[in-house]
C-alpha cells in the first residue's frame, strides 16, 4: 500500500535543547493529529546536532510515541558549514512534504497555525513565509536589552519593505521559515549558504533575488519562543549576529550611548546648575543658569525620552519590558561593539561550544 501523500515535513534542529524541545514538540505533534482533512498528513524530522545532554532522549521518545516523529543524527560537520545548516540540510533531505517548515527546539506553535501558515503563503502567492515569533523573556537584562534589539531590527528590516519585490531587503526569521519544496531546491538549500550565521537572513536574500515570493510578519498569535534561557546564552548569542544584523554596529552603538548620554547628563546637569544658584546666590552660572535655559533643557530631555521609546515601541514588547529599555543601552553598546570586533575584526564566533568562522554571503 502507497504511503499517504504529505503536505508538511516540519524540521527541528536540536542541539542541547533538553529544557524547551518537548514543549516544542508537543505543540506540533498536537496540530499533526487533530486532522486537517482525509488524504492529508505530515511529519515531524528532529535532527540531533551532536547534542550531550537529554536532547534525543526526549526527541526519541516522541518518535516511539507518534508514527509521524522521526529522529536521525546530523551528518559529520565538514568543513566550511555551520552545525546548524548542517543539521537543516540534512533533514531537508529525508523530508517528503510539498512544504518545509524550519523550526528552532525553543519555539511553541499555537494550535492551528502551522495550517494557517501555509494558507497565508498560498493565499499571498509566496515560496517562503517567515514569522517573528512573540519573544518570551526573564531576568532584568533580557527585559532591559531585548526590546532595544528588535525594535532596531523592526526598522532596520521593516516587513513592508521586506514584502515588497522591488525592494532589495530581505528578512526571516529562523525559529519559523516555511519554505515550499520547490523553491527550496531552486535556490540550492542550505548547501547554499552553509556558511552563513545568519542562514536565515541569507536563504530570504536568495528567495527575493530569484523573485520566488517572499513574506515576512511578527507573528504573536501563531508561534512564541524564549530565544534565550541565560544571560550567558544571550550573551554570546548576540554577539554571534549583531554585526551581521546590522551594517554599522559601533555606529548603532555610538549613537545609543549618546542617548543614554543625554538621558542621564541633562538632568545632571539642571541639578548641578540649581546647586550653584543655591550655594553661589546665582554667582556664575550665568545664561544656564536662567529659567528659560532650564525649560530647553528639560524639552530636550523629554523629547530624547520620547524618541527613546517611540523607537522601542516598534519591539513588539509589552509596555512592562520595553520601558526597561534604558538600562539595558550600556548592555546593548557593548554587545554591538563585541560584536563587530568578534565578526568584523576576528571573523570568527562561538555558539553552542563550536568555533564558526564567518560566512559571506552568497
Amino acid at each position: 500500500m502507497d504511503a499517504p501523500p504529505l503536505i508538511l515535513s516540519v524540521i527541528i534542529p536540536a542541539r542541547n535543547e533538553e529544557d524547551c524541545l518537548g514543549d516544542c514538540l508537543r505543540s506540533l505533534v498536537a496540530q499533526a493529529e487533530e486532522g486537517w482533512e482525509p488524504g492529508v498528513h505530515w511529519e515531524i524530522v528532529v535532527v540531533d546536532d551532536g547534542s550531550t545532554d537529554r536532547t534525543r532522549e526526549i526527541a526519541a521518545g516522541f518518535a516511539g510515541e507518534h508514527a509521524g516523529v522521526t529522529v536521525m543524527d546530523a551528518p559529520r560537520l565538514e568543513r566550511g558549514w555551520t552545525g546548524k545548516a548542517n543539521a537543516c540540510w540534512a533533514g531537508a533531505q529525508v523530508a517528503r512534504g510539498k512544504w518545509l517548515l524550519f523550526t528552532d527546539a525553543d519555539t511553541v506553535h499555537e494550535a492551528g497555525h502551522v495550517r494557517l501558515a501555509m494558507i497565508e503563503a498560498e493565499r499571498h502567492e509566496v515560496g517562503m513565509l517567515s514569522y517573528s515569533p512573540r519573544q518570551l523573556v526573564r531576568g532584568l537584562a533580557q527585559r532591559a536589552l531585548m526590546p532595544l534589539v528588535f525594535s532596531d531590527l523592526a526598522v532596520t528590516y521593516a516587513p513592508a519593505r521586506v514584502n515588497d519585490p522591488a525592494t532589495r531587503v530581505a528578512a526571516a526569521n529562523g525559529q519559523f521559515l516555511l519554505v515550499r519544496r520547490d523553491v527550496y531546491d531552486k535556490i540550492g538549500g542550505h548547501a547554499a549558504v552553509r556558511g552563513a550565521i545568519l542562514e536565515d537572513v541569507e536563504l530570504a536574500a536568495l528567495v527575493k533575488r530569484r523573485k520566488l515570493g517572499l513574506r515576512f510578519r511578527y507573528a504573536p498569535e501563531a508561534v512564541s519562543a524564549r530565544m534565550y534561557r541565560s544571560f550567558g546564552a544571550m550573551y554570546e548569542g548576540w554577539t554571534k549576529n549583531l554585526a551581521l544584523l546590522f551594517g554599522n554596529a559601533p555606529m548603532l552603538a555610538g549613537i545609543r550611548l549618546l542617548q543614554l548620554g543625554v538621558l542621564v547628563g541633562v538632568p545632571a546637569l539642571i541639578w548641578f546648575l540649581w546647586w550653584l544658584r543655591e550655594v553661589g546666590r546665582g554667582a556664575g552660572t550665568g545664561v544656564l543658569g536662567t529659567p528659560m535655559a532650564t525649560a530647553a533643557l528639560v524639552l530636550v530631555w523629554v523629547r530624547a525620552l520620547w524618541g527613546l521609546y517611540r523607537r522601542v515601541a516598534k519591539s513588539n514588547f509589552p509596555f512592562r519590558d520595553w520601558v526597561l529599555a534604558p538600562l539595558g543601552i550600556p548592555l546593548y553598546a557593548a554587545l554591538l561593539w563585541r560584536s563587530w570586533f568578534r565578526v568584523t575584526v576576528l571573523k570568527q564566533v562561538v555558539w553552542k561550544g563550536r568555533e564558526q568562522g564567518v560566512g559571506s554571503r552568497q
